[in-house]
């Protein structure tokens, strides 16, 4: 089997995962596993510039083709999943195990990792990025199927939003 080709990788946080990006950042430089390392921000753990606007950036890269896979670091990990997945056509994910982090990528071909820095500790944050860029998703796969069925209920939900005038924001502007 070829050693899989290198990954273009986006990297942004909010203040809460500063260090976790930071040292995260340090291990993708040194990977064999990556070619390029996109960093998105913020700058300092004392830039309050609030997750969704890094995350929706990041995830605006891969949806791009700009960036293969994004990794997203905020408290929790689960506003930036939620915030990366507004952009259409990314898969984000939170996963803090290597069992979700395998099948994120080989049942779901998640392109986004997010974790939480106030979750999980520093080395295993560490390693799940690198089991994260060592999977590829397989496009012959049982499970293309159902990431295809995924992308088109997004399409679908897209279209009748736009017929409809809805902004996406649940009445809520």
């Amino acid at each position: 089997m070829s050693e899989p080709k290198p990954l273009r990788v986006a990297i942004g946080c909010d203040d809460a995962g500063y260090s976790y990006k930071s040292a995260i950042i340090k291990d993708l430089k040194e990977s064999a596993l990556v070619s390029d390392v996109m960093d998105i921000g913020v700058a300092s753990n004392s830039d309050k510039t609030a997750y969704p606007h890094i995350a929706v950036d990041t995830a605006q890269l891969v949806a791009s083709g700009k960036a293969d896979r994004a990794i997203l670091i905020c408290g929790t990990g689960l506003g930036v999943a939620i915030s990366a997945n507004k952009v259409p056509g990314i898969r984000a994910v939170t996963a803090h195990d290597s069992f979700s982090v395998e099948r994120a990528v080989l049942s779901n071909d998640a392109q986004v990792l997010c974790m939480g820095e106030r979750v999980i500790g520093i080395e295993l944050a560490r390693r799940l990025a690198k089991e994260y860029l060592g999977y590829r998703f397989d496009e012959g796969s049982a499970s293309k199927k159902k990431v295809d069925a995924i992308m088109e209920h997004e399409r679908t939900l897209a279209s009748k939003a736009n017929e409809n005038g809805e902004n996406g924001t649940n009445g809520k502007a």
